[in-house]
């Protein structure tokens, strides 16, 4: 009876070694998945924590630029980068991680910045996370059209992109964009037609249902004062590293832009005759085309894209690169302040974003009363004390299509009527917002007081 017992105990050895055994070998594989499945779990959250380390740095330059806009040196006032910072446990003091930022600022003519942040932990040094994001700060050519004064879209006339007007807005034309007036209701100008004077909406009109469902009223208010350049600081960096050009003692200057990127400069030395006209307010105006001029130079575009002239200025051409032309006299004083005049079609190399122009007047914006029967102008308009208008000549034209934004202090027109018949001026006008003036606008163009804003972020 006790063998018996002993050799029981013998098979149940040998089927414990035997499963002991299948165990081990079962084991081996589900063992190496672990480690495996671990070693993925640590990298993600390596990978994952220097993520969180690399947007930390973004985050950080953001707030940086927010206190100190244009510093693209993180302080140092030196070199291009890289800029490390060491990521902290807030609670401990303890060093987890490092990020490096490389700040590529804005290049003329953009408020772009671009803030590329390596992050990586200080346990893995080796697995390291990039985050890339840009930041930009909207110009005040965020709208196709903005004004200080009433607004008149006609039956003919097509606006592309968002108009807002400080003042009352009779819109009979048509528009794919918002349509925005400061006043609830307010009385209408004669200047806005008949059944005028009136009380009306803030914006009102014929124009179908469809663009009367983008009427917005009303809206806050644009201080126009925030479209006033920093006029002396223009001067100066164009007298530096622009081209500046003094009172010239006669009636102006001419300046023709050319395919290759560059501006001939004239002065001008006299005016043709009979062609005056009475302006926006039917104030009659001196004569607005040149008639002789004599050659200065020809030169490139400033690298900074500044030009500042202390006179009335013709413009028209080419665009090829970023440039402001500024047509001012400091201290402003309305009866020495300049206008700028557009005597031809002034177009842009491509329009790709690459070419902008952006005209500033003091006073006024003018076409003049020779410009073509179609008339195409790309650019930003600036009238921070006048209007941006075409006077009233007595002559009527086909067609102005104005590419890029209009703003202008006073009433805009660039056409005149008697009831619904146009008298002078151009009989259909077309504008169309350059989407890219928002963020990429003329050098020194006037900006928000919204700062930065994230426009993308991507990471590897």
């Amino acid at each position: 009876m006790r063998k018996n017992i002993i050799k029981n105990d013998g098979y149940a050895l040998i089927y414990l070694l035997v499963i002991i055994f299948l165990f081990s070998i079962m084991m081996v594989p589900i063992t190496s998945l672990l480690v495996t499945r671990m070693k993925v779990i640590t990298s993600t959250v390596n990978r994952e924590q220097a993520l969180q380390i690399a947007d930390a740095g973004i985050n950080y330059y953001q707030w940086h630029l927010a206190h100190f806009p244009t510093d693209y040196q993180d302080g140092t006032g030196t070199g291009t980068g890289p800029y490390i910072h060491d990521y902290l446990d807030k609670d401990t003091g303890q060093i987890l991680g490092q990020y490096s930022l490389v700040i590529t600022p804005p290049a003329v003519g953009s408020t772009i910045v671009t803030i590329t942040s390596t992050g990586y932990t200080t346990a893995n040094p080796l697995i390291k996370r990039t985050v890339t994001a840009r930041y930009g700060i909207p110009s005040l050519a965020k709208y196709a059209f903005l004004s200080n004064d009433i607004v008149w879209i006609g039956d003919t006339e097509a606006v592309t992109g968002e108009l807002q007007s400080n003042n009352g807005i009779r819109f009979d034309g048509t528009t794919n964009a918002p349509v925005g007036s400061t006043k609830t209701t307010y009385t209408c100008s004669t200047y806005q037609g008949s059944p005028c004077p009136a009380v009306k909406n803030g914006v009102w009109g014929s124009a179908s249902q469809a663009i009367q469902n983008l009427w917005q009223f009303p809206v806050p208010t644009v201080d126009f004062s925030t479209l006033t350049a920093d006029l002396a600081g223009i001067k100066s960096s164009a007298q530096s590293a622009g081209i500046y050009l003094p009172p010239s003692s006669s009636n102006g200057y001419s300046l023709v832009f050319n395919s290759n990127g560059t501006v001939s400069v004239y002065k001008v030395s006299n005016l043709t005759s009979n062609t005056n006209g009475t302006d926006i307010n039917r104030i009659s105006r001196g004569n607005t085309d040149y008639r002789n001029r004599s050659f200065q130079y020809t030169r490139a575009i400033p690298a900074n894209g500044l030009i500042y002239i202390e006179d009335n200025t013709w413009v028209e051409g080419t665009i090829k690169g970023k440039v402001l032309v500024a047509a001012a006299v400091l201290p402003y004083v309305a009866s020495t302040a300049p206008s700028i005049f557009i005597p031809n079609n002034i177009v842009y190399a491509a329009k790709d974003g690459t070419n902008i122009l952006g005209l500033l007047a003091q006073r006024d914006v003018i076409t003049t009363h020779n410009t073509p029967t179609i008339l195409e102008i790309n650019a930003a308009l600036i009238a921070q004390n006048g209007s941006v208008q075409n006077f009233n000549y007595g002559h009527v034209k086909n067609l102005i299509t104005v590419y890029g934004s209009i703003m202008s202090y006073g009433q805009w027109t660039w056409s005149y009527s008697s009831g619904s018949t146009i008298t002078s001026g151009y009989t259909n006008t077309s504008s169309i917002y350059d989407g890219t003036l928002l963020f990429g606008p003329p050098p020194s163009f006037p900006l928000s007081s919204s700062g930065y804003q994230q426009m993308d972020w991507t990471s590897n």
